[in-house]
């Protein structure tokens, strides 16, 4: 991120694997804690040259202000509205979209109370750190056994752009880019959802694609060499 070439940086959640709070950074002899003073670091310098803002993901959701602050990272609501190039862009994890997996929605709709959050964030660091881990293995079962999972809903996707008077949805969460055509607003707008690959540096091939919006031109899938120029 210290030579990218953009104006500004929207990260729409999942940058860490697991965040279990704000005071991991306290602890950098662990290999969680040091991989937090790092992002931390790769953040702030890349503040200093242009805008960085944060939608909290599935994994990331207790991001905090203070870590926030101390990164120069704006964190911003799901969804939020971007205002460029003369149209209205809607951003989100993605998430909240995908209503056809009940009990997840059920689990979200818990973790993201403040009754929760504050409970949780009141145990002990390595206490969190367990309970994120069996949260994690549980997951990593669930996809071992080729379970499927729910994609976004067509029409609530639909609802959100034409609260918002937004033309495209640019999400990720769902791990399967692709564009999807949502037919046409009450105005005759068409109306679309851009879908973000996931990143893992360590999958063969590497998936590490960025989205640039342009104006004047059609946005575009980069991967990281493209993006940073090389």
């Amino acid at each position: 991120m210290a030579h990218t070439p953009a104006d500004a940086l929207f990260i729409l959640g999942d940058l860490f694997e697991v965040w279990v709070g704000d005071d991991i950074t306290l602890s950098p002899d662990t290999e969680d804690g040091a991989f937090a003073l790092r992002c931390q670091h790769i953040l702030q310098a890349t503040a200093k040259r242009l805008p960085v803002y944060f939608i909290h993901g599935n994994r990331d959701f207790l991001v905090g202000t203070a870590f926030a602050q101390s990164c120069g990272m704006t964190l911003l609501d799901d969804p939020a509205v971007l205002d460029f190039d003369k149209q209205h862009w809607l951003l989100s994890h993605g998430d909240a979209l995908c209503l056809g997996d009940v009990d997840y929605q059920q689990f979200r709709q818990q973790v993201r109370g403040k009754a929760w959050q504050t409970e949780f964030l009141s145990k002990p660091l390595t206490e969190r750190q367990a309970i994120a881990q069996d949260l994690r293995t549980q997951s990593e079962s669930l996809k071992t056994t080729g379970a499927s999972y729910a994609d976004v809903d067509t029409t609530m996707a639909r609802q959100w752009l034409q609260t918002a008077q937004a033309t495209t949805l640019i999400h990720g969460h769902t791990h399967h880019p692709a564009e999807h055509k949502l037919g046409h607003s009450a105005t005759g707008t068409a109306l679309s959802r851009m879908v973000l690959s996931d990143w893992d540096a360590n999958a063969q091939p590497a998936r590490l694609e960025v989205l640039r919006l342009g104006r004047g031109v059609e946005p575009k899938r980069l991967d990281i060499a493209q993006a940073l120029g090389r």
